[in-house]
């Protein structure tokens, strides 16, 4: 499986000659300029991975690509007129023999009193677990985990016990978006998660990774 980090949580990773682009979010530009995408995949709503205008240059520049995500971004993508497949909490798809999995219903909470959306987190190719905007636990095994690493919904303590629970072979960071200088927290589970048995990768932004 092959991954590139164009920033945030907007990444393309290819397995078996598919193309799949995930998050086009306000945090990136870099997918503005794709081509060849074959499926885009959207956790949730919330703009850093819905960028609708975005999503439109992609589509412009991939005619042929299809929209998978949940039914909450699917009300916002109807009212654009665009097409899409909802694959959800316990729905799956397979395309080109790569298999896409729903899991899990909901948003990590930011605060009690803050509107908790739809989160979708997708396992991809039966290796790859993209989670969102949430922690949650396939309890499957899992090859590489996609890890949230900062934002306004968790500490890195919460990111380094939920690696430690999902247990991956290997992890790189996503949703850093938001930090100042990148790279600013990967030092805590760059030392923590190796000393369980776990490959802690920080991937380098545009630069295309075998994982």
């Amino acid at each position: 499986m092959k991954v590139t980090k164009f920033g945030h949580c907007c990444l393309l990773i290819e397995e078996n000659g598919l193309r799949i682009l995930t998050d086009p979010g306000n945090y990136t530009t870099a997918q503005n300029e794709l081509k060849n995408i074959d499926i885009v995949l959207i956790t949730h709503e919330h703009a850093d991975h819905l960028h609708i205008d975005s999503l439109k240059i992609v589509l412009a520049n991939n005619p042929q690509a299809k929209i998978i995500t949940n039914s909450s971004v699917g009300i916002l993508l109807t009212k654009e007129g665009m097409v899409y497949s909802i694959v959800d909490d316990g729905k799956q798809v397979t395309e080109r023999g790569v298999i896409i999995e729903g899991f899990g219903k909901e948003h990590a909470e930011i605060y009690k009193t803050w509107k908790v959306v739809e989160n979708t987190s997708y396992f991809i190719g039966q290796k790859l677990f993209y989670p969102g905007d949430a922690f949650y636990e396939p309890k499957r095994p899992v090859e590489i985990l996609a890890l949230p690493v900062a934002g306004p919904w968790l500490k890195i303590s919460e990111t380094i016990k939920y690696a430690l629970a999902v247990k991956p072979k290997k992890c790189f960071p996503v949703h850093d978006g938001s930090l100042k200088t990148p790279g600013a927290n990967h030092n805590i589970p760059s030392v923590i998660l190796p000393q369980n048995g776990i490959e802690f990768l920080a991937l380098e932004i545009g630069k295309e990774t075998n994982l």
